[in-house]
């Protein structure tokens, strides 16, 4: 059976080759993050409250935790490239996501989160598409991973989007939970 944490498989950054291969795998993230507000909408399209209200796995956070997280965790990824365009490496400052998920705002309807997000990564995706090929190259410091270039978060966001909508999407094809055809 395979992992449901994780339905795309585990992050892991693969440093290109060179300039070219790095530019247009920066090009298919940004896409990803572009995307990633209509595809999570999809995900959720037509789920019951009690739906929303299921583990994605057992011992997992809800549907309805993950379509939160998504911005709350963008939000902060955001605003770390932000930091790191604006300041010479920054420190930033991790947060207990697990913690976080559990806050009363967790339990809101999900189009809240769904319009959060679509906002943050529509100002998000027009900073990327803004960044000259050598500002990905200024790093943050993490305290719990060290230095991260901005390539490196770009990745590691692009995959957490996907990841967390195949979270959905996962759980919708085991529990028979057929999508609508706009959806597929």
């Amino acid at each position: 059976m395979a992992d449901l944490r994780y339905p795309i498989g585990e992050f892991q950054w693969v440093p290109p080759e060179n300039d070219e291969e790095m530019a247009k795998r920066r090009a298919h993230y940004i896409d990803v993050l572009s995307k990633l507000p209509t595809e999570m909408r999809a995900a959720v399209r037509g789920l019951t409250e009690l739906q929303l209200d299921t583990p994605y796995r057992p011992d997992g956070w809800k549907v309805r935790q993950v379509v939160h997280h998504v911005p709350d965790s963008h939000m902060n990824a955001y605003v770390r490239f932000k930091l790191a365009l604006t300041e010479n490496q920054p420190t930033i400052r991790p947060y207990d996501e697990a913690e976080w998920a559990k806050l009363p705002d967790s339990a809101a309807p999900v189009e809240v989160s769904l319009q959060l997000v679509a906002a943050l990564h529509s100002r998000w995706v027009d900073l990327l598409r803004g960044m000259h090929s050598s500002d990905f190259a200024r790093t943050l410091f993490h305290p719990e991973r060290g230095d991260l270039t901005l390539d490196q978060l770009l990745a590691m966001y692009a995959w957490h989007s996907a990841h967390h909508t195949a979270h959905i999407t996962s759980l919708r094809e085991r529990m028979g939970w057929n999508q609508p055809a706009a959806a597929r």
